[in-house]
């Protein structure tokens, strides 16, 4: 029987699905269940079945809840207490306390004045119709927003430039070229990508797909893409394979999985807090945590942006991609100084 949906109605952007995903959690205080979420929240709510078969939609949901986790949002999983270890009955929220503004937080008339100004494009731009609808299907489930959405903006990780267009070419199944930079090479190479997912993983967005000079599949990191995207005209290639989206992500955390670093950290730092959280294992006494990491260069520079607060004992190659980093730094600052 043929879908009575407009074609390419199912096709939401990522970054839409997450955003629209925290609002409905932001907008409840008791949670939603699973399949509360699945059947009202805007990209899942247009493929949702209600007659049952939605284990592809779940599983997405699973990986979405991963990603909203790693980009720093406290989502909580509260248990029923009328039924405990019924993963049906799990409901999902995102406490309302832990992501407002610290109250220490002050602004001054004029930043007040700019937050104002914002507020205004804010409501013009977020609260559109589909998140009306979505509002007014979670209050048809009985759940009343405890205020008004408006205020919270999400802090979802901003996209790198090159995600449109690497996203509208994937749609199209069309062909992208672009200049991207490995680290440790000097000039960005150029490649051409028959784009087959676009992931988010650790909390930044990689593409995977067919390099055609290299003639096998690559995952590249958005960000290491210098200038524009181009969009190749031409037929479209085939199809990739319908799982392809959690067979990068298993690849990409395997990876992870594969590599760990021993690093010890001050006492009390802001590195102990936020590293701490990550850590696969600790030793408190020692001040030693073990963390799983998928991309050195990328690692390197967030442990060099501690300065004395992080030091890597294992392994060799991530001590001294930290050291040349930090050694670089110094060196800019002298020049610096020197001019």
């Amino acid at each position: 029987m043929a879908s009575s949906k407009p074609a390419g109605e199912s096709r939401i952007p990522v970054e839409d699905r997450l955003f629209s995903l925290v609002l409905a959690l932001l907008a409840t205080e008791t949670g939603l269940l699973k399949s509360e979420i699945l059947s009202t929240v805007r990209g899942y709510a247009e493929r949702y079945d209600p007659r049952g078969g939605n284990a592809n939609l779940e599983r997405q949901f699973e990986r979405d809840k991963d990603d909203i986790r790693d980009l720093g949002i406290p989502l909580e999983t509260v248990e029923s207490p009328d039924r405990p270890g019924d993963n049906q009955s799990l409901r999902y929220r995102i406490p309302k306390g832990e992501y407002d503004l610290p109250v220490d937080v002050r602004f001054t008339p004029d930043e007040l004045a700019l937050l104002g100004l914002a507020a205004e494009v804010w409501r013009e731009a977020s609260l559109s119709a589909d998140s009306q609808r979505a509002l007014t299907k979670l209050r048809s489930l009985g759940i009343e927003p405890r205020e008004p959405v408006i205020g919270y903006a999400p802090r979802l990780r901003v996209r790198d430039a090159a995600f449109e267009p690497i996203r509208q070419a994937l749609d199209k199944r069309q062909r992208v070229r672009f200049h991207y930079l490995k680290p440790g090479e000097r000039a960005p190479r150029l490649r051409t990508v028959e784009p087959y997912a676009v992931v988010l993983h650790e909390g930044r967005w990689h593409l995977h797909g067919r390099d055609v000079d290299a003639a096998g599949t690559r995952t590249f990191l958005l960000s290491r893409i210098v200038g524009d995207v181009k969009t190749l005209t031409g037929a479209p290639f085939d199809a990739p394979p319908a799982d392809v989206q959690d067979r990068v992500l298993a690849d990409l955390q395997a990876l992870r999985l594969s590599n760990s670093a021993d690093l010890a950290v001050s006492a009390g730092s802001d590195a102990e807090v936020r590293l701490g959280k990550r850590a696969a294992e600790s030793d408190e006494d020692a001040g030693v945590i073990r963390l799983h990491y998928t991309d050195e260069a990328v690692f390197a520079d967030e442990l060099a942006s501690y300065g004395p607060e992080v030091r890597v004992i294992a392994p060799d190659s991530l001590r001294r991609a930290v050291r040349d980093r930090l050694a670089a730094v110094a060196a800019a600052h002298r020049a610096g100084g020197a001019a």
